[in-house]
């Protein structure tokens, strides 16, 4: 069985859970020929357990040094930042991440411009995406964030709810910020062909079950810090795979992205919108929805303008109006 392609795929983070789980998922599913584990902390433990797998054909190598790790490299998947533990807000983790961000969007430009593909998927991932695309000087349809993982929380909770293979859910879909903050659209989701809408206030499904399952999705990530003890690691290392897998020409990837956003109504901010990412990098287009879903899009915008504008407040980015300058695709 060939690899997709042969181009340099960089796992930033690669010692960590999340990381490690990105480098097996990534040579279980064949992406490419030539993989590259780079952290700070020695990944070559990780490395030494793929290569113990017995993935003969693939070139397999790490390193701490970000010269030697980003050269030549084509895509990048970055979780390269501090973990979120119990009681912790993705917002928490701003300034300490989004300094990291900066520096790998400084070393991204040094090393490889050429880069293709970068996936970012630390916390809070739209900040962290921001940050990493303006520095890199990278385009807005080059640099993409995790946002997928609300959207599969909404499918698997409503799958369970309705005792259907999540494959029945369709439809599911949450935009704006990663977070507490994001907004959750139910308005296309189907349950097996039939349309959530007409489930909604039903006897099994009552409007206040809805609304309890919407917040629950929110707090999909404490949920899971609760249940396991640390953040999520599997999820989040698949779907980001999946991601890059899309733009290296595999299938089309199936839930929203987080993008660079300017158009008329949001100016500047990366968040996750009604996206398709495939092989020529990611476009989006507006969330179609109900007037309430788009209100909550809205706030969830607002929600990541105070965050942007807290980043320009610590210094790690300048004024919006001079971005330009310092990348000139945004």
């Amino acid at each position: 069985m060939s690899f997709l392609t042969n181009e340099k795929l960089v796992i930033v983070g690669a010692a960590g859970m999340i990381g490690s789980n990105m480098v097996q998922t990534a040579l279980t599913m064949r992406l490419t020929s030539n993989i590259c584990l780079y952290d700070v902390f020695s990944p070559e433990g990780v490395a030494e357990e793929m290569r113990q797998c017995g993935f003969g054909d693939a070139c397999i190598t790490a390193t701490t040094d970000v010269k030697e790790a980003f050269t030549d490299a084509k895509y990048i998947i970055s979780s390269g930042g501090a973990p979120r533990k119990e009681g912790m807000t993705r917002e928490d983790l701003l300034a300490g991440n989004c300094k990291i961000a900066e520096e790998l969007g400084k070393n991204i430009k040094q090393y490889c411009p050429d880069v293709k593909h970068v996936v970012i998927i630390f916390n809070p991932a739209d900040l962290t995406g921001l940050v990493t695309l303006l520095y890199s000087g990278l385009k807005p349809s080059q640099v993409t964030t995790l946002a997928a993982l609300d959207s599969t929380r909404l499918q698997s909770a409503l799958a369970k709810k309705f005792g259907v293979m999540q494959s029945k859910v369709t439809g599911c879909a949450t935009y704006g910020g990663h977070g507490e903050q994001m907004a959750v659209f139910g308005s296309a989701v189907k349950i097996d062909g039939k349309p959530l809408t007409d489930i909604i206030g039903s006897d099994c499904f009552p409007e206040a079950e809805w609304e309890q399952m919407k917040r629950d999705v929110t707090q999909g990530g404490a949920a899971i810090i609760k249940l396991r003890g640390r953040s999520s690691f599997q999820s989040p290392a698949y779907l980001s795979v999946e991601m890059i897998r899309s733009v290296m020409g595999g299938e089309p990837f199936a839930y929203p992205a987080g993008t660079f956003v300017k158009n008329e109504k949001y100016q500047s901010i990366m968040m996750a919108m009604d996206t398709t990412l495939d092989a020529q990098g990611c476009t989006y287009r507006m969330p179609q929805g109900t007037p309430e879903e788009l209100a909550k899009l809205d706030q969830s915008y607002e929600h990541l303008c105070k965050m942007r504008d807290e980043l320009v407040t610590l210094g790690i980015v300048p004024p919006v109006s001079e971005w330009n300058a310092i990348n000139p695709n945004l």
